[in-house]
C-alpha cells in the first residue's frame, strides 16, 4: 500500500483499511463546520453585574490602598530619628560608662544628648554632667537615675528618681525645677546638692542662694548653709542650719517625721525651743505654721527673742498666720526675697502628666 491512499485516497487501497472505512462510515459527518463567532451572536453570554458588586470592588480596592499607604508611612517614620521639642541637654562622661537613653558613653564616645523623656543612668563606677547653656550645669553622681520631663522656654524640669546631683543654676529664678519622689525643688538662683535614696526619702543642701521645696502645699525654704530632709507622702521637713546642735537636729527630725502623740510632740518642741540659737530663727519661722494653735505662742516668743520682728509685724498677726506679716519677717532675715517664691511657685504646683 502506498501512503498516498491514507492522505488523499490515491494509489492502491489496502483491504484492511477499506474494511475499517466501511465499518466507520455510518458515523461520517457531512455537515459544514460550525462558525463560532456566529454562535456567540446567537447565544450571547450574559455577565451579571450589580450595584453591590461594583461597590464592594471599590471598597476592597480602597482598603488595600489604605493598608499599603499605612505600611509605607510606618516604614518612613521608623527610619527617621525622633524629633524632640526644645533644646537637649549636653551630656559629658566624667567616669565609667553612663547610659543616656539606649546609648552608653565610653572613653571614645564620651559626649551625648539628653532629650525630653530620656533618662541618664549611672552605675556604681560612673559619673556624668549635663549642661544647658541658658540654664545651668548638673553633675550626676554614681548610682543615680535622672530623667528630663520638660524643656520648653522658661521651663526646665528634671526628675531625680534616685541618687545625687550637684546643681549650679544661672537661669532666672523659678525656671529650673527638680522632682523627687517626696518633694519638688524650685530653684531661686542657687547652687545645691540633692540626694534621693532607694526609699524615695531625700535631702537638699544649699550652698549658694536659696531653694523652695514643696509638696501639696507643704513648703520649706532652704537658704545657703541650710539642710532640709523629705519623706514620701509627708513632703519636706523643717529646714535647719548644719551647725545646729545634735539634740536640736534629732528632736526636729522626730518632730517632722516620727509617729508621735500630741504630748510627745510638745516635748520635742520644748527641746527645739530650748536649744535654738540665733541662726535657728530659720527653723522657728517655719515652725510657726507647723505647730498647733496652743503651741504657736511659745514659738513666737522664742523667735522674737532671737530675731525681733520688723515694724508692722505684730504678735496677733503672726498667731493668726497672716501671710503678709510672715513674709515680711522672713524678708527681714536676709535669707532671700519670698516674693520670688510667691510669683513663681504656682507655675510648678502641678506635676507634668509623664512624671512619676
Amino acid at each position: 500500500m502506498k501512503d498516498d491512499y491514507l492522505w488523499d485516497g490515491s494509489g492502491e487501497p489496502d483491504p484492511e483499511i477499506q474494511k475499517l472505512e466501511t465499518a466507520l462510515g455510518r458515523y461520517r459527518h457531512n455537515q459544514p463546520a460550525s462558525v463560532f463567532d456566529r454562535l456567540r451572536e446567537i447565544h450571547p453570554v450574559k455577565q451579571r453585574w450589580s450595584f453591590f458588586s461594583v461597590r464592594w470592588s471599590y471598597q476592597l480596592g480602597a482598603v488595600a490602598a489604605i493598608v499599603l499607604l499605612a505600611a509605607a508611612v510606618f516604614l518612613v517614620l521608623r527610619s527617621r530619628p525622633p524629633r524632640y521639642a526644645g533644646p537637649s541637654w549636653d551630656v559629658a562622661r566624667l567616669e565609667g560608662t553612663p547610659q543616656v537613653g539606649r546609648h552608653s558613653l565610653g572613653e571614645k564616645s564620651g559626649l551625648g544628648k539628653l532629650r525630653i523623656g530620656e533618662t541618664l543612668v549611672t552605675d556604681s563606677s560612673s559619673r556624668a554632667t549635663i549642661t544647658l547653656d541658658e540654664t545651668g550645669r548638673v553633675e550626676v553622681d554614681a548610682d543615680s537615675r535622672l530623667r528630663v520631663l520638660t524643656n520648653g522656654p522658661g521651663r526646665k524640669r528634671l526628675s531625680l528618681e534616685r541618687g545625687t546631683i550637684h546643681a549650679t543654676i544661672w537661669a532666672p529664678p523659678g525656671e529650673f525645677v527638680v522632682d523627687t519622689p517626696s518633694a519638688v525643688a524650685v530653684d531661686l538662683g542657687c547652687v545645691y546638692i540633692l540626694h534621693v535614696d532607694d526609699s524615695g526619702a531625700g535631702l537638699l543642701r544649699t550652698t549658694m542662694g536659696w531653694v523652695g521645696f514643696k509638696l501639696n502645699g507643704h513648703e520649706s525654704f532652704i537658704p545657703a548653709g541650710a539642710i532640709c530632709q523629705t519623706r514620701p507622702k509627708i513632703g519636706p521637713g523643717t529646714p535647719y542650719f548644719e551647725e545646729a546642735t545634735a539634740s536640736f537636729r534629732d528632736a526636729l527630725s522626730k518632730f517632722d517625721f516620727a509617729s508621735t502623740t500630741s504630748g510627745e510632740r510638745s516635748a520635742l518642741l520644748g527641746i527645739i525651743l530650748a536649744d535654738a540659737r540665733k541662726n535657728d530663727a530659720l527653723t522657728l519661722w517655719h515652725l510657726l505654721s507647723r505647730v498647733s494653735d496652743a503651741d504657736r505662742p511659745g514659738v513666737y516668743d522664742r523667735l522674737a527673742s532671737l530675731a525681733p520682728p520688723p515694724a508692722g509685724v505684730t504678735r496677733e498677726g503672726i498667731l493668726r498666720l497672716d501671710r503678709s506679716m510672715l513674709d515680711a519677717w522672713w524678708n527681714s532675715r536676709g535669707f532671700g526675697n519670698i516674693d520670688l517664691w510667691r510669683t513663681y511657685e504656682h507655675d510648678w504646683s502641678q506635676r507634668p502628666p509623664n512624671s512619676k
